[in-house]
């Protein structure tokens, strides 16, 4: 604050103490570190005293919002065209594919230039006069809830939220818009229940290939108390789609000796004891990669449910909720293993349509 003039012929001491909030000091508050130096004079904006400047200012904060708005409906666009996986980005630190950093730029651009408006708002044309007010008790009283409901509305007056209806108008577009990425967003959580969940790649005459050698598997190839992983014919790692559709394919093969399995449909389903189990654990969709030869049983490595491959592939301990599904096997003309159909129950974890 600067120095204030003062009455000559008139001691220092005897210059008036002030309120404390204006900015007058006394001596017994120089002498105070912890005195209240009150608030600093109010300095007035260019736009509290320049319309022109304070239409520069709306169109501005309406520019941001409408910005806001088109990078909004960017997003839509780019999640609807963009193909995702098609193509991508390279950068120093990475490759990123086109839909992924088409969807980040523009919700990012939507999501800042909202708060880059409301900021500008704030800073040039909403009130800035600081107010100094004292504590009062926790519980309101009747008077305080009035205060409050007046400043209320003298805030919402000073905003100029209804008098300035481009900057109102471009603001609620722009807020009303933006949650529709959110909704766009619920497409990419997976497939519906009803559909793709409930089948695979698997199907009547697709061959049984080893996921280690790549070759169709026979029934000599698997000895008894073995485990081999195995995927449908056709299904390669550089394919597009073949992480989403491994996640429902993979297969174990274990064979038993046909007097061990228990479950009668279990043994009309298999193959001179081979039988063919979901390696996709029904609890969360883990991989199953845990045999035991002695007791044929096999366990998930993430929550350890165990489930009974002799009578079933029934859960015995752990959390899954129901057994792995079962591929109905046979052999074909040339000797190789063979599905006979695709699973009957959908794969993994339970759904709300399960059926």
């Amino acid at each position: 604050m600067g120095n204030r003039d003062m009455p000559e012929g008139r001691p220092r001491a005897e210059q008036p103490a002030g309120d404390g909030v204006h900015g007058a000091v006394s001596v017994a508050d120089e002498e105070n570190p912890f005195a209240d130096p009150g608030l600093p004079p109010h300095e007035h904006r260019i736009q509290d005293v320049d319309e022109r400047a304070a239409k520069r200012s709306e169109r501005t904060v309406a520019l941001l919002f409408t910005v806001s708005m088109l990078a909004t409906i960017g997003f839509i666009v780019a999640y609807l065209l963009i193909p995702n996986g098609k193509s991508v980005f390279v950068f120093p630190l990475g490759r990123i594919g086109a839909m992924n950093f088409a969807l980040g730029l523009t919700l990012g651009v939507a999501l800042f230039c909202i708060g880059a408006g409301a900021v500008h708002w704030a800073r040039t044309l909403m009130s800035d006069v600081e107010i100094a007010d004292d504590r009062h008790p926790i519980e309101a009283s009747p008077e305080v809830r009035a205060k409050v409901h007046a400043d209320f509305r003298q805030g919402a007056a000073e905003s100029g939220f209804g008098r300035r209806k481009l900057i109102r108008n471009t603001l609620l577009g722009a807020m009303a818009l933006v949650p529709l990425s959110g909704v766009m967003l619920l497409g990419g959580l997976g497939p519906a229940p009803g559909t793709k969940l409930r089948h695979t790649l698997w199907a009547k005459g697709k061959r049984l290939v080893d996921m280690n050698t790549d070759r169709p598997l026979r029934p000599e190839d698997v000895a008894v108390g073995s485990l081999t992983f195995a995927k449908p014919d056709g299904l390669a790692e550089r394919d597009e789609d073949f992480q989403n559709e491994i996640a429902k394919a993979a297969l174990m093969v274990i064979r038993l000796l046909p007097d061990d399995i228990k479950d009668k449909r279990e043994l009309d389903w298999s193959h001179q004891g081979i039988v063919a189990y979901s390696k996709i654990c029904t609890h969360v969709g883990c991989p199953i990669s845990l045999y035991e030869q002695q007791t044929h049983h096999v366990l998930c490595p993430c929550h350890q449910s165990t489930f009974d491959l002799t009578d079933g592939a029934r859960v015995i301990f752990g959390p899954a909720g129901h057994a792995l599904p079962q591929l109905r096997i046979g052999v074909d003309s040339e000797g190789y293993l063979q599905a006979l159909g695709d699973f009957e129950e959908p794969v993994g974890p339970a759904f709300w349509e399960r059926g």
